[in-house]
């Protein structure tokens, strides 16, 4: 799986979210200032080369789906991260994660609830 770019990685989290979209819905989603239709359907169209939407066609028109879930991209997105920045180290990673967000003690107990329950 290939790395996306910025502007690719934020059409597939409106797509991820709306599950079905043809480019105009994608633009109405995007922040200020929104790119040009045919910029978005451009960067669509290499999402799909790349693998990552497929689409319906409806004449001239293509709602567009992704065919790579958040989740296999996450997980996909975060192995480098933890290589290249924290030395394959989960615990600095989360330690990290922690002390940007001040995170709060309750807040990592009900975490540790989370992780507990889901094992």
């Amino acid at each position: 799986m290939q790395k996306l770019t910025t502007a690719e990685e934020e059409i597939m989290l409106i797509l991820w979210d709306l599950e079905r979209a043809f480019v105009k819905e994608i633009i109405e989603k995007m922040s200020d200032p929104q790119p040009h239709y045919n910029t978005v359907s451009t960067t669509v169209r290499i999402l799909q080369n790349k693998g990552f939407v497929d689409y319906n066609a409806f004449g001239k028109t293509h709602q567009y789906f992704p065919i790579v879930s958040r989740e296999q991209y996450r997980k996909k997105s975060v192995r480098p991260l933890l290589k290249n920045y924290f030395n394959n180290s989960a615990e600095a990673l989360v330690s990290f994660f922690i002390n940007e967000k001040n995170v709060s003690v309750e807040e990592l107990e009900d975490l540790i609830a989370k992780l507990k329950k889901e094992k």
